[in-house]
C-alpha cells in the first residue's frame, strides 16, 4: 500500500455499511447511501472500456493543478494535507499549553517550538555540527573508518554499509543483527551509471550541489572534493545490488558467521564496528548483498583517506539540512526536491514541522490522535470487515485449480495464523528517556536519532516484541510483515476515499476492502510466500505447484513491463510484481467479499451504476493522482508500486467480473483475451 491520509469521519461510521459486511446481513437497499463516487471527476468522452482509469478520473487531472510544493497530487496527498492540519492543532495546543518539565506534551511542544524557531536557527548557521564536523576532519587512516561508521550511524547519518537489529526471518522468535549497503546520495545505483543525457545533466546538478555543501561546511577546494565524493559513490553503486534483486527474499538472508564476513573484507575490521554500534557479542549477523561487501572493502582501500572524510561531511550535512540555516536548507531543496522531483516550492514551514514531530514522537502525538479520531466502535466495525475479507480468501484459496490439495493445506494454515492489528499499539511507546530541549533544533534531531537507535539495539537477547508497530496510527496505510505474518492498518484508512459511511457498501468493498484484500495478498505475494505461517523464511510448495505460481507471476511480470508512461521510461514490472500481485489478487478477493455481503441478492442501482459498477469505481478513485515527469521517473526507478493508472487499468483487464460489470468486448482496449488474462490467487 502507498501513500498517507487521515481518518475524517471515523466517529460517523453507518452501521448499515459495516454491518452488511457479516455474509448473514440481509440486503437493505436505502436511499440515504449515496453513491460515493465523484462523477465530477469523470471523464464521459472516454469509454470505461477503453480506459477505465481515465473515464473515471479524467476530468479531475484535466482541472487539478499540482500544488508547487508537490511532486505529485492525488488522493493521498490530498488527504495528507488534512492530516497534517489535524496534527498541526494538537501539536500546536502542546506548544501553547503549560506542561510538567519531562512530559510527553511538554516534549512534542518543544520539539516543534525549536523547529519553528528560524531566527535562531539562521544565526546559528552551521555551528551545531561542530564538534561532529570536527570527529570527521580527525580521521588518519582506514583503520578509524569502522568506528566512525558506527558513531555515524547512531546519529542517523548515512555511511556506505547500514546495521540493524531486527527479527530473524529463518526464526522469526529471535532477533538478529543484520547488515546491508548503503551510502549513495542520488535515489539509485541507475542515477550514477546510466549513460545518457537525462541522466547526465542530473550527475552534474548532483555534482555541484555537493561543491556547494561542501563550502558551506568549510572545506578547502570543494569543486575538486565534490568530484572524489562523486566518484566514490558511483563507485560503491557499481557493486551495489540493484531493487529487483534485493527484493528476493531468499537471496537477500545469508546468516554468515563474523569470522567468515570478517575474511571477505580484510581492510574493514567487523568487531570493531559491532562494538561500536552497540552490537557487540553476536558472532553471526545476516548479510544482505555478501558481495556487496567485499567490492565495498576494495573501494575503500582504493580511495585516499581525504575523499572519505568529504564523503563523510557532505553525508552529514546533507542530512542535517534541514535543521541549518536558510543557506543549507535552500541548497538542499533546490536539488532533492527541484532538480529530482520538479517540485517548486518550499512547503510552508509549520507542515515541516509537523513532519519532524511525528519522526520523532510519532506515537505520542498518535495517542492523542486516536483519543479524538478513533472511537472503540470504529475498530470493532473494521475487525469485521477484515474478518470477511479473511473468509473470502479462504474460499478462494480452495477454488484454485492450479494448486495442489497439500500446497492448498498449507496456505491455509497460513491464513488461519494471521494476525491482525487495527487501530493503534496495544501498548504506547515510552519516551521518558528522550531528552527536548527548548531553542535546540539540532540537537534535539540528534537525540531523537539516538533514541531510535538505542530502542532497536536494546532489542537482542529479549523476546520479539510481536505487539509492536511500524506505522504511526495517524497514518493512512497499512502493511504486510512477513516475520510476524501480519496485516495492520493504522487508524486513519477509514475515511474517504478508502471508506465513506455515508455511501453505498459497493464503492467501499472496492476501496478499503481492495486495501484489506491486498495486505492480505502480499502474504502469498512473489515473495511473502516463502515464509510460513510462523513468519520463518521457509520452502512449503510442491515444486509443481512453485512453478505453476511463477508462471503466472512472470505473465503479470511481463503485462506491467510493457506499460510506458513517459517516452523511454517503463514500468519495472520485476521490481513491482509484489505490489502488482498484492492489487490484482486484493482487489479479486475484494470482489468476492462484496458478492458474499449481498446474500444472493440484488445490489441497487444508484445513480445509474450497479453494485459492481459502482466497485470498480471506488477502486479507480482511490488510486487518482497525477505527477510531475521528474517525480513519475523517479517512482519507475524506484518505486515498488506501479503509477496509479496502472493500479487500476492493470488489475482490471485480468478480472473476468470487469467485464461483466461493463460490457468489455473484443475490440475495446480495456480488451484481453481470457488465455492471457492472469490469476493468481
Amino acid at each position: 500500500m502507498s501513500g498517507k491520509v487521515r481518518l475524517h469521519a471515523a466517529a460517523a461510521l453507518a452501521a448499515a455499511v459495516l454491518g452488511a459486511c457479516a455474509p448473514s446481513s440481509p440486503v437493505q437497499p436505502s436511499p440515504t447511501l449515496g453513491l460515493g463516487v465523484d462523477t465530477a471527476g469523470f471523464d464521459r468522452s472516454v469509454r470505461p472500456q477503453d480506459d477505465f482509469f481515465q473515464f473515471a478520473n479524467g476530468g479531475w487531472l484535466a482541472r487539478t493543478e499540482i500544488a508547487g510544493d508537490r511532486a505529485s497530487t492525488g488522493s493521498f496527498v490530498e488527504l495528507r494535507d488534512q492530516s497534517q492540519a489535524a496534527i498541526r492543532a494538537i501539536i500546536e495546543e502542546a506548544a501553547a499549553g503549560s506542561h510538567p518539565a519531562g512530559s510527553t506534551a511538554r516534549k512534542v511542544g518543544d520539539l516543534y517550538g525549536s523547529f519553528m524557531d528560524t531566527v535562531r536557527i539562521d544565526q546559528l548557521g552551521i555551528t551545531p555540527l561542530n564538534e561532529q564536523l570536527a570527529s570527521i576532519r580527525a580521521i588518519r587512516d582506514r583503520g578509524q573508518l569502522p568506528e566512525t561508521f558506527a558513531r555515524m550511524a547512531r546519529q542517523g547519518v548515512g555511511t556506505p554499509l547500514g546495521a540493524g537489529v531486527s527479527q530473524d526471518r529463518g526464526n522469526s522468535s529471535r532477533y538478529v543483527v543484520s547488515v546491508g549497503q548503503s551510502g549513495l546520495g542520488l535515489p539509485d545505483r541507475d542515477y550514477y551509471l546510466t549513460q545518457n543525457e537525462r541522466f547526465g545533466a542530473i550527475r552534474q546538478s548532483y555534482t555541484a550541489y555537493v561543491q556547494r555543501m561542501l563550502e558551506l561546511a568549510g572545506t578547502a577546494n570543494a569543486a575538486d572534493a565534490a568530484r572524489r565524493v562523486v566518484a566514490f559513490e558511483t563507485e560503491l553503486a557499481r557493486v551495489q545490488w540493484d531493487r529487483t534483486r534485493n527484493r528476493d527474499a531468499n537471496a537477500t538472508y545469508n546468516p554468515t558467521a563474523l569470522t567468515a564476513l570478517q575474511a571477505t573484507t580484510p581492510g574493514f575490521r567487523w568487531a570493531e564496528y559491532l562494538r561500536a554500534a552497540g552490537m557487540n557479542g553476536v558472532d553471526t549477523v545476516v548479510v544482505r548483498q555478501p558481495d556487496y561487501f567485499a567490492g565495498m572493502d576494495r573501494v575503500l582501500a582504493a580511495t585516499p583517506v581525504q575523499d572519505i572524510q568529504s564523503y563523510l561531511v557532505f553525508k552529514l550535512v546533507d542530512g542535517a539540512a534541514p535543521y541549518l540555516s536558510r543557506e543549507f536548507r535552500d541548497a538542499r531543496f533546490a536539488f532533492r526536491s527541484g532538480v529530482l522531483s520538479g517540485v517548486q516550492q518550499q512547503p510552508l514551514r509549520w507542515k515541516s514541522g509537523v513532519d519532524v514531530v511525528e519522526g520523532s514522537l510519532g506515537e505520542a502525538v498518535g495517542e492523542l490522535y486516536v483519543q479524538r479520531h478513533f472511537p472503540a466502535e470504529s475498530k470493532a466495525r473494521m475487525e469485521q470487515l477484515v474478518k470477511n475479507l479473511v473468509e473470502a480468501y479462504r474460499e478462494a484459496i480452495d477454488e484454485l485449480e492450479w494448486m495442489s490439495p497439500a500446497t492448498r493445506a498449507q496456505a491455509q494454515e497460513k491464513l488461519a495464523n494471521f494476525s491482525v492489528k487495527i487501530g493503534y499499539p496495544e501498548k504506547w511507546r515510552d519516551y521518558s528517556a528522550l531528552e527536548i530541549r527548548p531553542g535546540d533544533l539540532m540537537g534535539n534531531i540528534r537525540r531523537a536519532q539516538e533514541f531510535g537507535y538505542n530502542r532497536m539495539i536494546n532489542r537482542l537477547g529479549q523476546p520479539v516484541d510481536r505487539a509492536e508497530w511500524g506505522m504511526t496510527p495517524q497514518t493512512v496505510n497499512a502493511y504486510y510483515n512477513p516475520t510476524n505474518n501480519e496485516i495492520v492498518f493504522p487508524a486513519a484508512i477509514l475515511q474517504p476515499p478508502f471508506f465513506d459511511p455515508n455511501a453505498d457498501d459497493a464503492v467501499n468493498y472496492g476501496g478499503i476492502g481492495g486495501v484489506i484484500g491486498h495486505e492480505i495478498s502480499h502474504g502469498f505475494d512473489d515473495q511473502g510466500r516463502k515464509s510460513d505461517g510462523a513468519g520463518n523464511l521457509r520452502d512449503w510448495w510442491t515444486a509443481a505447484d512453485a512453478s505453476a505460481f511463477e508462471q503466472r507471476a512472470g505473465m503479470l511480470s511481463q503485462q506491467y513491463g510493457a506499460y510506458e508512461p513517459l517516452e523511454g521510461a517503463r514500468v519495472n514490472g520485476q521490481l513491482t510484481l509484489g505490489e502488482n500481485i498484492g492489487d490484482l489478487s486484493g482487489l479479486a478477493i475484494a470482489h468476492r467479499a462484496y458478492r458474499r455481503s449481498l446474500n444472493g441478492g440484488q445490489a441497487p442501482v444508484i445513480a445509474g451504476f450497479t453494485g459492481d459498477q459502482r466497485f470498480f469505481l471506488g477502486w479507480a478513485q482511490v488510486w487518482r493522482t497525477k505527477y510531475r515527469d521528474q517525480a513519475l521517473r523517479q517512482q519507475l526507478l524506484t518505486d515498488p508500486h506501479s503509477p496509479g493508472m496502472y493500479r487500476t487499468n492493470g488489475v482490471l483487464v485480468n478480472l473476468p467480473a470487469f467485464y461483466e460489470a461493463f460490457n468489455v468486448k473484443p475490440g475495446d482496449r480495456m480488451y484481453v483475451a481470457p488465455e492471457k488474462r492472469v490469476r493468481i490467487w
